[in-house]
């Protein structure tokens, strides 16, 4: 399953070459990934025992049709019924599973569907991710944009009606450093009444500039909470320490931010484990900071620049249902993101069921949204992408289906004063 990531190495140089190659066969050539690096924070949180505690003694196989069947009956499910409704016991159950998420979306979003889209702003990348189109050894057109090029996509973007944007870039602090990104959020300012950010995990201190730089919330994927496989596809950087990324959303809290969002990369593990870690993730740090806003991604595996072979494997539209019902049912507060990777058909129907927030007009390269949202040929070069989308509809093509579905589309709901 492995070697399914690994990418076409012919640009490399002898030198890297070599590099690369001991990094995927030799884990005595890797650094240890459960050690903190200089100048990483280490913070006292019990959070991270709790979740990997259940996630190891979770057996998904000794569940039945009777725990499944007890779990949709509760008012309020528990952990167990978490665990329950996540196994395959459950499958069966699927429509019963929809109908209830329904009822909790309804009773705690209404009708309404939330949009935003993500802006890239740079592709430089320092860790080896072997499943990643920005990964250090992946050969790509590498970009980061100037603050002049950056308003100028956030003009375009905000032009089209879009009034929350999700900041990223590439995991390199020596190309995208922490000060970079606040002045892309007090520009980004300007344009949004929300913004976002995806960006390598950081301390504490810096988190808490980039909130007053104008940064609400804060997602880090931890893409797979089994450690040990963690460490075979995080091969190189600072992402592959992985207690670090872990604690990212609560070092965000800690700085101030008003939300944060969790996720697990679909397909990349055992999604089972992963799923219920994910979901546990955000329900321990619920209880420990009640005032912060909690959400789920549920992003799966998809096909990169020099490897169109990456796929989710044993993750189906049936199994991604399975796992956002479960976390609507679980997490009935929590908003849930289904992302421009799954298809359009996918994403109508999960918005009328537990999903309550989807992107639009969307582009995962760099300093390309005017192309993209005008058809006019811009003489800049732009960066490629991170991975492939499925669903390229823009703003308004989103906005008439969702109210086709008889949902309520919802650009922003917040004033701040």
């Amino acid at each position: 399953m492995e070697n399914q990531f690994f990418i076409d190495s012919e640009f490399l140089s002898e030198k890297a070459l070599e590099k690369k190659h001991r990094l995927e066969t030799d884990p005595s050539f890797r650094k240890n990934h459960m050690e903190y690096l200089p100048g990483m924070e280490r913070i006292s949180s019990d959070v991270c025992e709790n979740v990997i505690k259940h996630m190891e003694e979770y057996d998904y196989t000794r569940y039945t049709a009777a725990d499944v069947k007890a779990a949709l009956e509760h008012e309020t499910c528990s952990i167990e019924d978490f665990k329950a409704l996540l196994s395959p016991a459950a499958e069966p159950f699927l429509e019963k599973m929809a109908q209830k998420a329904s009822r909790e979306t309804s009773r705690h979003f209404g009708n309404t569907v939330y949009f935003f889209t993500p802006l890239y702003i740079a592709n430089y990348c320092e860790n080896y991710c072997v499943y990643c189109g920005f990964n250090c050894y992946n050969h790509i057109s590498r970009m980061k944009l100037s603050m002049e090029q950056i308003e100028k996509e956030m003009q375009v973007i905000a032009d089209s009606g879009m009034e929350e944007i999700l900041i990223l870039t590439g995991e390199s602090r020596s190309q995208s450093d922490v000060e970079y990104i606040g002045e892309a959020c007090r520009l980004a300012r300007k344009y949004f009444r929300m913004v976002g950010l995806e960006i390598y995990p950081v301390n504490t201190e810096e988190y808490a500039y980039l909130h007053k730089c104008g940064a609400d919330y804060v997602t880090v994927f931890q893409e797979t909470y089994d450690a040990d496989k963690y460490e075979t596809l995080h091969l190189m950087g600072h992402k592959r320490v992985w207690p670090y990324r872990f604690d990212a959303q609560e070092r965000a809290l800690r700085g101030g931010m008003r939300g944060v969002a969790f996720s697990a990369l679909l397909g990349l593990s055992d999604f089972r484990k992963d799923a219920l870690a994910t979901g546990l993730h955000a329900y321990f740090l619920q209880r420990k900071y009640p005032h912060a806003e909690m959400s789920l991604s549920c992003p799966r595996l998809r096909p990169i620049i020099n490897n169109d072979k990456i796929n989710p494997l044993d993750v189906h539209e049936k199994q991604l249902c399975q796992i956002i019902c479960a976390y609507r049912i679980f997490l009935p507060f929590a908003g849930i993101t289904v992302s421009s990777r799954e298809s359009a058909q996918f994403r109508n129907g999960i918005v009328k069921i537990a999903a309550t927030k989807v992107s639009a007009g969307v582009s995962t390269g760099i300093g390309d949204h005017e192309k993209k949202y005008s058809g006019k040929d811009s003489q800049e070069v732009s960066g490629d992408e991170q991975f492939e989308i499925d669903d390229s509809r823009s703003l308004d093509e989103m906005y008439q289906d969702i109210e086709e579905e008889g949902l309520q589309p919802v650009l922003n709901d917040y004033v701040y004063v």
